[in-house]
């Protein structure tokens, strides 16, 4: 008896993740796959991922190829089960709501099924048109949700040319081209660069794209306002001097200076909890917990994985989480959940010896320090020269959300806790 054929749709692997690149499948037309063992490799903005299989059957084909970008929810395998017995509950999504974000999905989500026959979730192809005479409201999906309000487009206005005239990300980016283009008199754009003899072409790789992406978006959306200043970093420094050695014998890596200044962060967004928010438009969200993003630049990538509740650690087990999150994204182990979510974020271009950055700020959050290189410069003491280990502390800032008084508070309170530290502080 021939069995029933059950459609795998891509799930949706992460929070604010609307869409993934099939890197590899694992199983070819015929095989045998297995509930819950993997089926594909899908690369997307934020991880590499393995889909397990939603059920157990034969693969009988695979509608999304290598290669191919695929939106969460869209169709990619048919999968023929056993006597027509579907090991998994088809899942029919419901609309997607207009003002509120998709909740957060599982770590590693095994990919979704829909019976043959059913219809396909209401996410995977933009918007379903509204029906004659306006019985029902259009729907749309996420992605397209997301791009109209970065845009700040008016869906209703958008003419969709997707499949049954649903709105698609594209037709939300070409409206607000055109109405850019429309109210702004911009120069005409330079032509682009051609190579020239000798030169390297480098195709950008997708992780590439969406940072590139990421950061326009920041500076388009978010006034940046900037300030700095310098910290004696002479206790810190004796500090770690005295307890570097025990700490590597005891943990198994070095104890570096950035525990100290994400311990410092924490005690000034404890002290000035509205920098630990998000700006919404219509009012300004203060975060409970302070979930501190940490920079971790790769060869050809730049990851920002989150330390969650970092305000209930020591130098200590900062350090062992950061150490944790730096290891795993040099592997390529780090998961969805470990990049998002994050309330502030701490960068550490100081390690490659720069002394002032102006570094952009995550979206969602309303600033970013870093901590510059710690370099030894005379300074005065006491009316005498002495030489001291002094370090800058740079500081972006959204001015919707911070005014400069606001930020210059948060940034002395972070530089006191710093000069604050003596050769006796506990690190455990």
């Amino acid at each position: 008896m021939a069995g029933k054929t059950t459609r795998v749709v891509m799930p949706q692997l992460g929070e604010s993740v609307h869409e993934g690149t099939i890197s590899k499948w694992l199983v070819k037309p015929g095989d045998k796959v297995v509930e819950f063992e993997p089926m594909l490799e899908v690369d997307t903005d934020k991880v590499n991922a393995e889909v397990p299989a939603p059920v157990s059957g034969i693969l009988r084909e695979i509608l999304a190829k290598e290669g191919e970008t695929v939106q969460a929810g869209a169709e990619i395998a048919v999968v023929e089960t056993g006597d027509g017995a579907v090991t998994a509950t088809p899942e029919a999504p419901a609309p997607a709501p207009k003002t509120e974000a998709p909740a957060p999905a599982p770590k590693t989500e095994p990919a979704k099924v829909l019976q043959e026959g059913s219809p396909p979730p209401a996410d995977s192809a933009g918007d379903l048109p509204a029906r004659p005479g306006g019985e029902e409201p259009h729907r749309y999906s996420p992605g397209v949700q997301m791009a109209a309000s970065d845009l700040k487009v008016d869906l209703s206005k958008v003419t969709g040319t997707g499949l049954g005239g649903r709105v698609t990300k594209k037709d939300v980016q070409d409206y607000a081209a055109k109405a850019s283009a429309a109210t702004a008199a911009a120069p005409a754009p330079a032509a682009p660069a051609r190579p020239g003899d000798g030169d390297q072409v480098v195709q950008l790789t997708r992780v590439r794209r969406l940072i590139a992406e990421n950061m326009t978006r920041s500076k388009q959306t978010i006034p940046h306002a900037w300030q700095t200043q310098e910290v004696d970093m002479s206790g810190v420094v004796a500090n770690r001097n005295a307890n570097k050695a025990l700490f590597q014998k005891q943990e198994g890596f070095s104890l570096t200076y950035l525990p100290y200044v994400m311990a410092g962060t924490i005690s000034a967004l404890r002290e000035h909890p509205e920098v630990n928010s998000t700006f919404n438009e219509t009012e300004l969200i203060v975060h409970r917990d302070i979930n501190l993003g940490v920079s971790v630049g790769l060869e050809d990538t730049l990851l920002v994985p989150v330390v969650r509740r970092a305000d209930g650690l020591s130098i200590a087990g900062l350090a062992r989480a950061l150490n944790d999150v730096a290891t795993r994204a040099r592997n390529k182990q780090l998961k969805a959940d470990d990049l998002t979510g994050g309330t502030f974020t701490v960068n550490n271009s100081g390690t490659f010896g720069t002394l002032f950055s102006y570094s952009v700020i995550n979206p969602g959050q309303a600033g970013i320090l870093t901590m510059e290189a710690i370099v030894d410069r005379p300074m005065a003491v006491q009316g005498m020269i002495g030489i001291k280990p002094m370090m800058y502390l740079c500081f972006s800032f959204d001015h919707r959300v911070l005014d400069g008084l606001q930020a210059a508070r948060f940034l002395t309170s972070c530089r006191k806790w710093l000069e604050a530290v003596t050769v006796e502080t506990p690190i455990y």
